[in-house]
């Protein structure tokens, strides 16, 4: 995996470049802030609608970004930080790729399991429903976490995708 943060990032703070119309293959790259998700969600939906996708595929996709990316500055991050996360959305025939990369604690996906969810609220087990969301809001999702480039630091990429429909 190359190293998905290194690069210029002039302007990635800045909310008009992030508000830049999607091409064929775009990034924006945001610090770990809450105050990011609506420029987050702004820009998958420009890339989605680009894609086009309908606009209830539209929202599953920004839906599915929102919780991944509150989910990294949560579990990746232990909170709000000035570390980076990209999102890169790759247009194709087929619909909408949406990947996001960071570079702080790794977790293996598979070992979060479905959560129950015909149990009773009192004996749910804590967390898993985001990533339950995701998985149902989009046609696929994969993570994978390596080393970054040169160093030994772990770096994250979660895709996610959103085919068109037939």
């Amino acid at each position: 995996m190359p190293d998905p943060l290194s690069g210029d990032l002039s302007g990635s703070t800045n909310p008009q470049s992030r508000r830049q119309k999607s091409s064929l293959n775009q990034r924006r790259v945001y610090t770990a802030q809450f105050d990011n998700l609506e420029f987050v969600r702004e820009f998958v939906g420009d890339a989605a609608r680009n894609a086009g996708l309908d606009e209830a595929a539209v929202y599953a996709a920004q839906l599915a970004v929102d919780e991944a990316f509150t989910n990294i500055i949560e579990h990746a991050f232990g909170g709000e930080s000035l570390e980076k996360i990209e999102c890169c959305c790759e247009i194709s025939e087929a619909g909408l790729a949406i990947t996001l990369y960071d570079c702080g604690k790794p977790f293996n996906l598979a070992a979060i399991p479905s959560p129950n969810l015909d149990a009773k609220l009192k004996h749910r087990q804590v967390g898993g429903l985001g990533l339950h969301f995701i998985r149902k809001l989009m046609d696929e999702v994969e993570f994978i976490s390596t080393p970054q480039a040169g160093t030994d630091k772990p770096c994250n990429m979660l895709r996610m995708v959103k085919l068109k429909e037939k």
